[in-house]
């Protein structure tokens, strides 16, 4: 399921808003694991890199968290 990227812009901030979106339409619930950064890149062909900077801008807004080994989960958000 691959998405076409705007390669005029930040393919990183392209592919944490299809994550966001994703976990805000219930596809990804909380607790559930998101793609690994092999994962991302294999399915929007991007560098590892970018799939990493996609996956710390996503923890950075609280959105996801990351176990050591395990990967990365979504978050529990706090409304309000």
């Amino acid at each position: 399921m691959t998405s076409e990227l705007d390669r005029t812009r930040p393919v990183w901030r392209q592919v944490a808003a299809i994550i966001t979106a994703r976990i805000a339409d219930g596809d990804y619930p909380v607790g559930t694991r998101v793609p690994s950064v092999v994962e991302l890149s294999a399915e929007f062909g991007i560098a590892s890199s970018t799939a990493q900077k996609a996956l710390a801008h996503l923890k950075s807004e609280g959105l996801i968290r990351a176990e050591v080994g395990l990967g990365s989960f979504v978050a529990e958000r706090s409304e309000g």
